[in-house]
Order: C-alpha cells, then structure tokens, then sequence
C-alpha cells in the first residue's frame, strides 16, 4: 500500500522552494501566505525535519529541503505531462527522436507541421547530434543517421541520398570559374577525408595539395556557417541547405556532386512499434520518396 501523499503540502514546499518566498508562492497558488506557510508546516511536521531556514528576508533551504526538491519537482512535472497527454479524449503519444544536426534543421524541422496536422496526438522530442548516437543509452525510438545503413542489431529504413557539392559565399563564388580554381581556396569538410579526393576526381582534375589539410568540422551546420562567413568553401549537401540557396546567401558554383551515403531511419531491433513510431516511420517514408529523383 502507498502511504497517504501530503500533496497539498508537497505542492506549498515546491512552489516556495522556487520563489524561497511564502509570499511568492502564495500567489502562484492563489492561496494567502499563512495557508502555505501552514501547509510547508504540516509537511515539516510530518518528515519531522525543517525544510526551510527562516529568514528576515526570505527563506533558505536546509539540506533535507535540498535534497527533497528536486524529486518532488521532478514529479510533479512528470504528472503535470502525463495529465497534458490524457486531456481531450485521446491519449497523446511521446515519440522520441535523434537526429543528424544537418537533418533536422535542413529537411525535417520545414516538414514537422505537416506532421503535426496529420497526427496532433503524437509529441515529438527532437535531439541532435552528429551523426554518433546511441539508441539504447539516450531512450530514443528513432534515430535518423547518415551513412550506409549497416549498424548493429538495427533496423534500418532508408530515406534518400544527401549528394555533396561545393557551396560558398556568393563574394567567393564569383572567382570560382572552373573546378581548378578551388586550388586557391580554404576547403572545409567532415571527418571524412576521403570527400575532397572523390569530389575533385568526379571533376575530372588533379587533387589539390592543401585539399588534405582541408579545415574539419564535426557539424555540417557549423562548416556551412563558415562557409556562410566567407572562410572557405564548404563540401555538403545541397538539398539540406536549400534554404540558404534559394535567398542567395550561398551559391552552388559547379553542378558535380559525389554521394557517400543516405540518411536512414533508424531503431533498435528489441524496440517494439509503437502506434507513435508506426505513425512517424509511414510520414517519414512517404515524405522522404517525395525528395528521390523519379
């Protein structure tokens, strides 16, 4: 049996843990502040400890209070979500979601309303990384990476290559009038260094010298903003910056791309669908066809 919960106290301790004030707290509850320093009383009473030491301008917590309140905070944010998910008839689904920085910004943030409007029972918690994840440790249902889809004891669900070109500043872009002329720039790239090598060979020209000491980013986001600046020309994916195309911030000087891989939706085997998932993995796939060349 669950021993009685004195929530009314537990509420009062929180609320004037946050403000360190019974006057503050009072308010936020629309009760008076003898109410609540009542009921942090009571509370005290029934611990048999002090939660607060008072103050003449304030209270300070003592170290039970300390160590009571971020448990109590904790729940009462857990049953203030849950109450959120039940309300209006249908039970609202947390789905949660990890994904390639460049993803996420690029291709999925422009598409989630349509999402939304489809499934508004389904919340979704979207983290970004770059591109190293761990399903399992970080409690995700999905994760969305690039590469060649082979990752251990997962299920894997591709959804369209990422081809990489060149794109710079448009001041930059305007020296650039053949491939060769990228052998008087700053090169920015991934980890990867074979993309340089394989993008000047899809060009047809010898390998420039500084292209192996190409500046390294982990974050195609953050070797975009570079380029953005006018440090150098970055290699990336140009349907993931469209955006930044469309209103000229960059340019795309030469047509050639090379594809080193596709982005993938991505779940642990042992991870059962959820209607969530399955309503997310149908949206994704469907939209994800859309962006392949017919």
């Amino acid at each position: 049996m669950r021993p009685f919960l004195p929530l009314n106290g537990l509420r009062a301790f929180e609320a004037s843990a946050r403000h360190l004030s019974f006057t503050r707290a009072a308010i936020e509850l629309f009760v008076t502040q003898a109410a609540v320093s009542q009921q942090v009383k009571s509370l005290e009473t029934r611990l048999g400890v002090k939660l607060f030491h008072r103050l003449p301008r304030g209270l300070m917590l003592t170290a039970e209070g300390e160590a009571l309140l971020p448990t109590v905070s904790h729940s009462f944010d857990q049953l203030a979500d849950t109450l959120g998910r039940v309300e209006g008839g249908q039970l609202r689904e947390l789905l949660f979601v990890g994904a390639v920085g460049t993803f996420a910004t690029g291709w999925l943030l422009p598409r989630l309303a349509d999402f939304h409007q489809q499934f508004p029972y389904v919340d979704i918690r979207l983290s970004t990384n770059n591109n190293r994840v761990d399903l399992a440790a970080e409690g995700l249902d999905f994760a969305i990476r690039f590469g060649n889809g082979a990752w251990h004891a997962t299920d894997t669900t591709r959804l369209f290559e990422a081809p990489l070109s060149p794109l710079c500043a448009p001041g930059l872009a305007e020296t650039l009038r053949d491939p060769a002329d990228l052998a008087h720039c700053t090169l920015l790239r991934s980890y990867r260094s074979d993309e340089w090598p394989k993008w000047f060979a899809a060009a047809g020209i010898p390998l420039p010298p500084q292209a192996n000491k190409a500046v390294v980013f982990d974050s195609s986001l953050a070797m975009v903003e570079a380029a953005l600046q006018g440090i150098g020309v970055a290699l990336a994916p140009p349907s993931m910056f469209s955006r930044h195309l469309a209103s000229g911030a960059l340019e795309q000087p030469f047509p050639v791309t090379i594809s080193l891989g596709s982005y993938w939706l991505t779940r642990l085997q042992s991870r059962p669908l959820t209607p969530a998932m399955l309503a997310f993995s149908t949206w994704i796939s469907a939209a994800a066809t859309r962006m392949e060349p017919q």
